[in-house]
């Protein structure tokens, strides 16, 4: 039975799937939005089209399958899968056209004023078509493998998300004309954006153009009638029985190569110009329905323009900041761990650089003598970490290391599977989670030999171990040695490496184990506790709120009258301020220069507070299907400070969002009179104080 159907209130939630194409299209309005430099506005641009590629390879296709399979159970608001599916279509048609609309009359033009020009290739002088001519011969021509179509040669293999080109050609010299079609895959190794070499500005042209321009060397006797540049999108997700995989790695590295070209196509993304008969014969080979073609008057694979965003032009770009150092951080190992022994640090990214205090952490444990063993989960931690090469040292210099790697990890299982193997061959010992369930919770420990004592020192945080994101996303973590974390953290390592059954968890609460029930009863507790000299309050702060029986307690502790203040990103499939249901919810949404990761929960307990971080989401997948940890902070002060860190974010005016009771959301503007408040801005400018280590 389908979890949604046990909700009590079908009538205020909201299908997940178009939430998130809400989400998206909140995103695409940042890039509409003069306060950003023009080309951090370019970037919203891309990642919208980056954000509906993962929609299509998973949510859509996932839909597909369940059709495929005659599932017809509803969604948690009484959709089903072909009816969500034609919503979706009719939600994202208009959105991809604003898209097309902002790109095409708004910020190309604004780019060239700036002095970045993207050109059409018929409008380049001579010598530039010449000096593009000699770069086709000598970089692009031997690269270039143009497929036929006919009895002989089958329709080729066409990447995922990679740019195609379909050639229409006819013999010169035939009496009777016949039609062939061609098709070729643009080198994924060649930049898509090639430059054009002039005294002033930054001037491109587009490769598939360069290439068009010199298709007669492709087809030597033939005439081209039309070339029109394609794209297909194909199912990404990733299904492993492991537990009967034999290899793990092998198998997912297997699916992996599979996933590029051999799984379902879900999308096909053509020009608006491209005829009929050839979408059509497109469609026929890819077995997609003409719901499944979106036609777009720009260019293809967007993405491919995050490139210009490394061009010197700093006025085009955010103002970058200095993140904040503490400085107890970054002194010789041992006073490293004497300061966290003495007091817990509570970090906040990307205003607290994660180099001078996460890695920092890593590395003083990787060289301390003292240091007996390392124990680490990693998620997403990129290529090239950091993090990576301390664990490769530690076990270097003899450390006992143990990483805990998920290769399921949703498009990095590439890179993981890379850097996995190369921490074996340090000596590094490996795990790659429990059977059935993703391994997501960001703990760090370390083990430092003190007298006759074992002495545990924690890293727990929302994020993961990446230095790259830890620039992009907003992420709170915790250094701490205290003893309430310790065993907690011991018996949490035991649970994913071997059989443990332990359930007496002091401080931690773990998913899928308790921490779903915990959540609710903690919701619960304010509505049983609630009256109205001592109202109850929930504040939340978290990427995705979607699981119907967090859902419930909600509604009923609202009911009761709690207040409930939610700061949900993404997804958000509840309704607010529905008189007798939802009346005492209220629920924002916070899109701005870093995306908003971290995940703090605020609940008033009669007066005893009490704040928690914690790596999930409340959602049935990381509630259910995934290994996650959230955890009480102790310290006051920092208490106090994730209190007006919930407070701050509230208050924001300029790049919050309003969920409405329609389900529709309205941005915040400044009242009359009322002055403009960015909470990101706020804990930028506040990064360049130390008060909160003083």
């Amino acid at each position: 039975m389908n979890i949604s159907r046990q909700s009590e209130y079908r009538n205020v939630l909201i299908n997940r799937e178009l939430s998130l194409i809400e989400f998206n299209r909140r995103v695409l309005l940042e890039a509409e939005d003069n306060y950003h430099p023009l080309l951090e506005r370019l970037k919203f641009i891309s990642i919208l089209s980056s954000n509906l590629d993962e929609f299509f390879m998973i949510r859509v296709a996932g839909l597909k399958k369940q059709i495929s399979a005659e599932v017809n159970e509803v969604s948690n608001d009484g959709r089903t899968p072909s009816e969500t599916l034609k919503e979706i279509r009719a939600r994202l048609v208009p959105l991809y056209e604003m898209q097309s609309k902002i790109l095409l009359e708004d910020i190309l033009p604004a780019l060239e004023n700036a002095g970045v020009y993207i050109h059409m290739f018929h409008d380049l002088n001579k010598e530039e078509k010449q000096n593009l001519h000699k770069y086709f011969y000598n970089s692009v021509f031997p690269l270039l493998t143009p497929k036929s179509l006919d009895s002989a040669h089958p329709f080729p293999k066409v990447i995922n998300r990679n740019l195609n080109v379909a050639f229409v050609l006819e013999e010169k010299h035939k009496k009777v004309l016949e039609k062939k079609v061609a098709f070729l895959q643009l080198p994924q190794s060649l930049p898509r954006l090639v430059p054009i070499d002039r005294e002033e500005g930054f001037h491109f042209v587009l490769l598939e153009q360069v290439i068009k321009a010199h298709a007669d060397n492709l087809f030597p006797g033939l005439h081209i009638v039309a070339s029109h540049t394609f794209r297909v999108t194909r199912d990404a997700d990733i299904e492993i029985a492991d537990d009967e995989a034999e290899d793990l790695i092998e198998e997912i590295e297997e699916q992996v190569k599979h996933r590029s070209w051999g799984t379902a196509a879900v999308k096909l993304e053509v020009s608006p110009n491209m005829p009929n008969y050839l979408v059509k014969l497109l469609t026929e080979y890819l077995e997609l329905e003409p719901t499944d073609v979106y036609y777009h008057n720009r260019p293809l694979n967007l993405p491919d323009f995050m490139k210009l965003l490394k061009l010197d032009l700093p006025k085009l770009k955010d103002i970058p900041f200095q993140s904040r150092v503490v400085k107890e951080l970054v002194k010789n190992d041992s006073q490293l761990f004497y300061a966290i022994k003495k007091k817990d640090f509570l970090l906040h990214h990307p205003f607290d650089s994660f180099s001078n205090s996460t890695l920092r952490f890593v590395n003083a444990a990787a060289s301390d003598p003292s240091v007996q063993s390392i124990k680490i989960t990693l998620y997403r931690t990129g290529m090239n970490s950091g993090i990576v090469e301390a664990l490769k040292q530690a076990a270097l210099n003899g450390k006992q290391v143990t990483a805990f790697v998920e290769l399921k990890a949703r498009f990095d299982e590439e890179n993981n599977i890379i850097w996995a193997k190369d921490l074996e061959e340090y000596g590094c010992h490996v795990v790659y989670g429990v059977i059935g369930l993703k391994t997501h919770c960001k703990i760090c420990a370390v083990a430092r030999q003190e007298g006759e004592k074992i002495k545990m020192y924690l890293h727990l945080s929302t994020g993961n171990y990446n230095q790259v994101t830890s620039r992009l996303y907003t992420d709170v973590a915790l250094l701490t040695s205290r003893d309430e974390y310790a065993l907690d953290a011991i018996h949490l390592f035991n649970y994913l490496t071997g059989y443990s059954n332990y359930k007496d968890w002091e401080k931690f609460m773990v998913a899928p184990i308790n921490l779903e029930s915990r959540i609710i009863d903690m919701i619960n507790r304010e509505a049983e506790n609630h009256t109205e000299e001592k109202p109850g309050l929930i504040i939340a702060k978290m990427n995705s709120l979607s699981e119907t029986n967090v859902i419930n307690a909600l509604i009923k502790a609202s009911q009761k009258g709690v207040k409930i203040k939610l700061l949900i990103r993404g997804i958000c499939c509840i309704k607010p301020g529905i008189v007798g249901v939802t009346e005492n919810i209220e629920i924002k949404s916070i899109l701005g220069r870093f995306l908003e990761h971290s995940r703090v929960f605020y609940f008033q307990n009669c007066g005893q507070e009490e704040v928690f971080l914690s790596s999930a989401d409340w959602m049935s997948r990381n509630l259910k299907n995934r290994v996650e940890i959230m955890f009480p902070i102790l310290d006051k002060n920092h208490k106090n400070y994730l209190i007006e860190l919930l407070k701050v974010y509230w208050r924001d005016n300029k790049k919050s969002w309003q969920l409405l009771p329609d389900g529709n959301y309205e941005k915040i503007i400044p009242k009359d009179g009322e002055d403009v408040f960015i909470a990101q801005d706020y804990f930028i400018k506040e990064a360049k104080s130390t008060k909160r280590y003083k």
